[in-house]
C-alpha cells in the first residue's frame, strides 16, 4: 500500500486543525457495503473528523475516495451541496454508531444512500487505534484495499477508478468499465494519476 487511505489522510488534516486552534476529534466509522446491503464486516475501520465550530459540530472527511463531501457537513441534518453531490448527517442509534453520513453523489445517484455510520461519543484516543485499523485494512482477508492497486479521483463530470484489471469512468451519470492488462494499467496510471 502506498497511502492515501482514511487512517492516513484524516489524521493529517486533524493535526493541522488542532495545531491551528480548532476543536476537533478523530472518530471511527463503519462503511456501508452497497453490494451486500449491509455494513462492512471489517467493523470500525473508517477514520473521520468531527470539528466543533461556532456552536455547531461538523463532519469533515478527506479520506472517503470518490465519495467525499468536499465541504464540512453539519451534524444538524442540514443538506450540504458540493461539486460532488449532496450530503447530510442523520441521527441514529444502532450498533455502528449514533450518526450516519448519507450521500447523493452527483452524476451517480438519484436517491440518498448510506456512506457510513460513526460514533460521535467515542473519539480515537491515540495512535494505537490508528495502527489497529491499519493492520485490519492491510491484513484482513475481506479488506478490499489489500488485494490490488486502487486509485480514484473526481473529475468535472464524475470520477475515475483504476485497478490493475479495470478502468471505470463515471461521466454525467453513465458508467463505462474496461478490462485492462498490466501495460494499459501503467499507461492509465501515468496519464490520469501521474504515477
Amino acid at each position: 500500500m502506498k497511502g492515501g487511505l482514511c487512517y492516513e489522510l484524516n489524521p493529517l488534516f486533524y493535526f493541522y486543525l488542532i495545531e491551528n486552534g480548532f476543536d476537533a476529534d478523530l472518530v471511527t466509522g463503519v462503511v456501508f457495503n452497497h453490494a451486500a446491503q449491509d455494513y462492512s464486516k471489517l467493523g470500525r475501520t473508517h477514520v473521520t473528523i468531527l470539528m466543533n465550530h461556532q456552536d455547531q459540530t461538523y463532519l469533515i472527511d478527506t479520506g472517503f475516495g470518490s465519495n467525499l463531501p468536499l465541504k464540512p457537513v453539519p451534524l444538524s441534518g442540514e443538506t450540504i451541496v458540493s461539486n460532488n453531490g449532496e450530503f447530510r448527517i442523520r441521527k441514529v442509534n444502532n450498533e455502528h454508531g449514533d450518526y450516519i453520513l448519507e450521500m447523493k453523489l452527483k452524476h451517480k445517484d438519484t436517491d440518498w444512500k448510506i456512506g457510513y455510520a460513526f460514533d460521535s461519543k467515542n473519539p480515537i484516543k491515540d495512535e494505537v487505534n490508528l495502527n489497529e485499523i491499519q493492520t485490519i485494512i492491510k491484513e484482513h482477508p475481506e479488506s478490499s484495499f489489500n488485494k490490488n492497486p486502487l486509485m480514484t479521483r473526481l473529475t468535472e463530470n464524475g470520477n475515475i477508478t483504476l485497478t490493475n484489471s479495470t478502468f471505470t469512468q463515471w461521466a454525467d451519470g453513465m458508467v463505462s468499465k474496461e478490462t485492462i492488462d498490466e501495460v494499459k494499467f501503467k499507461e492509465l496510471a501515468k496519464h490520469y494519476f501521474g504515477m
